[in-house]
């Protein structure tokens, strides 16, 4: 077997993973996803605990442990109870996935103190504040981060100007982190676009087909496959990997012709 293919073969058993925001939508796919490769998982919620409770009776079948844990992220002491309760449940942990996010419209008319704060709060500063909480785990562990940023960090929606700058800063929160963390603890992201789910808007997809050059929407199992890549990627670290289509590329080929 090539060195390659062992890499491969070696599953996640034995290794605690939190995904924050993995009652829903991708942070579940993500969770799922790693529970298959042998991982336990902390599934962290806001006020989701009927879905919450949902996932961790899925990954039981798969046979792995999983812990619904409640906390808002907005507060710091409530992210620093969340890490606690994980070492006290689980005892390590290995790897985190800060995919919790909120996806405010807000243009330079419509923004408001509280909009701002919403998306900054949640989108950024709750992901540099689990990251702070973890490191001492991570680096026991020689474990790894995974941001969520997204295409509008990269290329800037004026109809969602305080998501985009919050976005944008998780691309640099990756950079820094990675600096400041290596060599224990490898710090990567993924920056979705065209992303869309079973129970989305059939106009999303739609639209979405339009502006990636790939000419088709990208899917949950994307998301996992590329977050799995990254945690077990390990001569790479402070890198954000475009999940879009080509989205980010420009406009379509077609318009140039």
């Amino acid at each position: 077997m090539t060195e390659n293919a062992e890499r491969q073969a070696r599953s996640l058993a034995g290794k605690v993973v939190l995904v924050t925001g993995s009652a829903k939508r991708l942070g579940k796919a993500v969770a799922l996803r790693l529970a298959e490769e042998g991982a336990d998982l902390v599934i962290h919620h806001h006020a989701s605990p009927g879905e919450a409770d949902e996932v961790v009776t899925e990954i039981a079948k798969i046979g792995r442990r999983a812990a619904a844990l409640s906390a808002d992220l907005q507060k710091v002491d409530e992210i620093r109870r969340l890490f606690e309760e994980t070492v006290k449940r689980f005892g390590r942990l290995d790897v985190l996935v800060n995919s919790a996010a909120n996806f405010l419209p807000a243009s330079i008319v419509s923004t408001t103190e509280e909009i701002w704060d919403a998306s900054l709060d949640t989108n950024l500063k709750a992901g540099f504040f689990c990251a702070q909480a973890a490191a001492p785990l991570l680096t026991r562990a020689k474990g790894a981060i995974v941001n969520f940023a997204d295409a509008g960090g990269l290329m800037g929606w004026p109809g969602f100007i305080p998501h985009s700058v919050s976005k944008a800063g998780v691309v640099m929160l990756t950079k820094v982190l990675a600096k400041a963390l290596a060599p224990d603890v490898r710090v990567n992201a993924i920056a979705p676009g065209t992303i869309t789910m079973p129970s989305d808007p059939p106009e999303w997809e739609a639209d979405f087909v339009k502006l990636a050059p790939l000419r088709r929407t990208g899917t949950p199992t994307d998301i996992a496959d590329a977050v799995s890549y990254l945690v077990h990627a390990e001569f790479l670290t402070g890198h954000t990997l475009v999940l879009d289509g080509g989205r980010s590329l420009g406009p379509a080929k077609e318009e140039f012709t």
